[in-house]
């Protein structure tokens, strides 16, 4: 009975421990996933350090750094020199294999780092982000390079003069709400005010914004006779705006989560 007793004991004690163990491993994953919430697609990172050597902030003239893009899986990079660019795969666990594609010919006065940082990417099959600094690694051997984060102001990306060629909410046809001028919109952050045109009058209005949310006030604005009801929905429209979304040269103002309004940006 007491043997019984002692192989209960010692079974439920490696049971117990074996949960803790578990337990650990699982919190300890967790805890790895969790370092960082920066993703390595969609930022742009600068070259700072390869095989363990610091990296100039520019090489003949140009801050070399690579950026990934999800959408299609292709990379775009330069180390000061040439354009370099190709495909890339990501699989779990951090590991990431790069494919190199066309890259441009010139030739500059310093290589030496262009040359170093296509041989990173020939060899690198993991990656590990830690903060806002990213290491591409080959099996896990020191670094072959480090980049850092660049932080861009996402939000001076709206300045500029945008002009409208699109709005919901009217039944009357674009061309009919706006058949002599289109309304336009001019940004100059960080100046919490935009000027523009409303299809006739010159206006300004001032907004506050958080990030991607905006919200404008009333207008204020000239007071020429116009024809049509074109000017009145566009500063209707403008006062309903609760965020935007800029993609490339796209500017849409949408109210919750609706599409109110779309701006091309005019060179």
């Amino acid at each position: 009975m007491k043997k019984q007793l002692f192989i209960i004991f010692i079974g439920m004690t490696i049971a117990l421990t074996g949960c803790k163990s578990h337990k650990k491993a699982t919190s300890d994953a967790n805890q790895s996933s969790m370092e960082s919430e920066v993703n390595i697609t969609e930022n742009k990172w600068q070259l700072i350090e390869l095989a363990g050597a610091p990296v100039a902030e520019t090489i003949n003239g140009k801050t070399p750094f690579i950026q990934l893009l999800a959408e299609d899986n292709r990379y775009s990079a330069s180390a000061g020199c040439n354009g370099l660019g190709g495909t890339f795969t990501l699989e779990k666990n951090g590991k990431i294999k790069f494919s190199q594609g066309m890259s441009t010919m010139m030739a500059c006065e310093q290589m030496e780092i262009e040359t170093g940082f296509k041989k990173v990417l020939e060899q690198a099959d993991n990656y590990t982000i830690k903060g806002d600094t990213l290491s591409l690694n080959k099996a896990r051997m020191a670094p072959l390079a480090r980049f850092v984060l660049v932080k861009e102001d996402k939000a001076a990306e709206l300045n500029g003069t945008w002009e409208l060629d699109y709005i919901s909410g009217s039944k009357i046809s674009f061309d009919g709400l706006f058949p002599n001028k289109k309304p336009i919109i001019t940004f100059n952050l960080p100046e919490t005010g935009v000027t523009g045109n409303g299809g006739c009058n010159n206006f300004s209005a001032s907004f506050k914004m958080d990030g991607n949310a905006i919200q404008f006030k009333d207008p204020v604005s000239t007071r020429m006779a116009c024809q049509g009801n074109g000017e009145p929905t566009f500063f209707n429209s403008l006062k309903t705006i609760t965020n935007y979304s800029l993609n490339e040269n796209t500017l849409t103002m949408i109210m919750g989560d609706i599409a109110v309004m779309r701006f091309q940006k005019k060179k």
